[in-house]
């Protein structure tokens, strides 16, 4: 038995005796030599073969079966996840049912670029095996159709030959850049079909993806000599990779160069935000500083920025600047969905990954491997703030500081009020960028997630959280009090869905309407909701409310007291409504 199944919280099956094979066996079989670890989920009857697969034919370990209250944390865990380990986790949902309640996370997953393996089950296929009732309502015609515009594959397999294949082919697309979510859906006659032997398995060293395209030589070279030759030249850093190695050839690149370097709080960490070349500060929308980089740049090199021609625009200028795209992103468009953005002009076009043009961009210029990033304290920007100092984002993110001093922290969330430079990022995973489809109700599973790939990594997982998202998934949290998964997750309450009065107040202006208004369907009061109360309600330890600095830093460093320990731990933190004024201006344009 491994460390792994020695960990509190992991359910151990009673072993099962040899017995008869079924279809679900075999497809349970192949997701172990898929190498996948986790699958979450919410139980369904559509599966109930697979279930019992993954419980008494594999004894519920590689893969592990993570227990979730609803089909949207399932998916939201195995984002979260990919985020920070870099390879995918599975996730199933039960029959259509259950893919309608997970739509929203697998368009979050889609949006974000990262691989997702999703698993579904449909009452049968065959109608004259269908029980009445129930299983006509869990049956559909073409279930992937849910999703399909927002998934890279779809399929449905009719036999275990082709369920094994079908397996292969989504695990391999999925992890395929541009990667993303897959979705295969089994029969439930399928799965509960006896077999008379496990199928062999296939040889899965020549079923891996494709090596990483190589980006065209004469428009390598011809990118090398416009940033050789560029004079102020700026970097838009964007869906980067976690690698350290692949962080330190960016800022040796940078360095090299010269080059101002942008960065966005909708992404990941991507550059080190104090360091001398990093224009602005990392943002949702383009602060004056990064729009003045664009603005006074002669080339611009975008690696695989997101939103390029919107950022162009947001700059109001660069109209002479060379610009070079390096990105794959267009090979997932299609004309369903908009989250291709607008299209952005380029006089070089790389067609491969962003940190495989930075390597050859950067040996062709002799720029070295740089430095690799140190695994450091957390870096907080912001002095102690006055103790009883009224509680705001910058106060918050001041207080937090002071509780996470010495500690190696990886933010895996922060909310849309959070101002850029209260924090310094110094390494690839100091943080993890946003959910991709921006809507609410991500937050509480990514965090699980990513929390479950830090682990073993000594970086303490945290998130600032809105309050709307904490409210619309907080039953996410059992699940990481199940499986004793630490984290932090504090919640910037505001009592309210802030964002959205910023719009009233924009709309009221605009019409001549009483801006006093804009409060009514939007703030979350009367009663107040204790939000710890419900943190300790799912088996987490609740803390708060807490109103000042103090009481938060107090509370944050009990915190980190308890996830050292290997607890789950919410602070409801009472926040004033509002953004700085920058910020709010930036919402109210975006």
């Amino acid at each position: 038995m491994n460390a792994r199944a020695n960990r509190p919280g992991i359910e151990r099956p009673i072993p099962s005796m040899p017995s008869s094979l079924w279809g679900s066996d075999a497809i349970a079989e192949m997701l172990r030599a898929l190498g996948i670890r986790y699958v979450a989920l919410n139980p369904g009857a559509s599966y109930r073969g697979l279930h019992d697969s993954l419980v008494n034919h594999l004894g519920n370990e590689a893969p592990q079966m993570l227990l979730c209250l609803h089909e949207e944390h399932a998916v939201a865990i195995a984002h979260g996840y990919a985020k920070v380990a870099g390879e995918r986790m599975a996730a199933i949902l039960h029959s259509n049912v259950g893919l309608m309640h997970g739509t929203m996370a697998i368009f979050n997953a889609w949006c974000d670029r990262v691989p997702v393996l999703i698993l579904g089950a449909t009452g049968p296929v065959d109608a004259a095996r269908r029980r009445p009732w129930i299983d006509w309502l869990h049956t559909a015609a073409d279930q992937a159709a849910l999703v399909r515009p927002y998934v890279k594959w779809d399929n449905q397999p009719a036999s275990i030959e082709a369920a094994i294949e079908a397996l292969l082919r989504a695990d391999q697309y999925a992890r395929t850049a541009p990667q993303g979510p897959v979705y295969l859906c089994f029969d439930q006659s399928l799965q509960e079909a006896r077999i008379d032997a496990m199928p062999a398995l296939p040889e899965l060293r020549r079923f891996q993806p494709p090596a990483p395209p190589a980006p065209d030589r004469q428009a390598l070279a011809q990118t090398a000599a416009l940033l050789r030759n560029a004079v102020a030249p700026a970097i838009l850093a964007g869906r980067l990779s976690r690698q350290p190695a692949d962080w330190a050839r960016r800022v040796a690149l940078a360095e090299g160069l010269h080059a101002r370097v942008i960065t966005s709080l909708k992404l990941g960490a991507a550059f080190p935000t104090d360091h001398p070349l990093h224009a602005g500060r990392p943002s949702l929308f383009l602060d004056e500083a990064s729009a003045a980089a664009i603005r006074a740049a002669d080339v611009v090199l975008s690696l695989d920025w997101l939103d390029l021609a919107g950022a162009l625009k947001q700059a109001g200028g660069a109209a002479t600047a060379r610009i070079i795209q390096v990105s794959m992103d267009h090979q997932l468009h299609n004309g369903w969905g908009m989250e291709h953005q607008a299209l952005p002009p380029a006089d070089i076009h790389l067609a491969c990954e962003p940190d495989t043009a930075l390597h050859a961009v950067a040996d062709l210029l002799g720029v070295g491997p740089g430095s690799l990033p140190e695994e450091t304290a957390t870096a907080p920007a912001f002095g102690p703030p006055p103790d009883d100092a009224p509680l705001d984002m910058s106060t918050l993110a001041a207080a937090l500081g002071q509780a996470l001093a010495g500690e190696r922290v990886s933010f895996v969330r922060l909310p849309l009020g959070w101002r850029g430079e209260s924090w310094h990022f110094r390494h690839p995973l100091d943080f993890l960028g946003g959910d991709g489809g921006a809507g609410i109700g991500s937050g509480p599973g990514m965090l699980i997630g990513a929390a479950l790939a830090l682990r073993d990594s000594g970086r303490l997982p945290v998130a600032v959280l809105g309050d709307g998202d904490f409210l619309m998934s907080c039953s996410a949290f059992w699940t990481a009090a199940h499986y004793r998964i630490p984290l932090i997750a504090v919640i910037a309450n505001n009592r309210s869905f802030y964002n959205d009065e910023v719009h009233q107040e924009r709309i009221a202006r605009m019409r001549e309407r009483p801006v006093e208004n804009k409060w009514i369907g939007q703030q979350i009061g009367d009663p107040e909701i204790d939000l710890a109360a419900l943190a300790r309600a799912q088996g987490l330890a609740g803390l708060g409310p807490v109103r000042t600095p103090r009481d938060l830093a107090d509370a944050a460093r009990e915190a980190v007291r308890l996830a050292r320990a290997g607890g789950a731990v919410v602070i409801d933190a009472r926040v004033l409504p509002g953004y700085d004024a920058a910020a709010a201006a930036r919402v109210a344009r975006g």
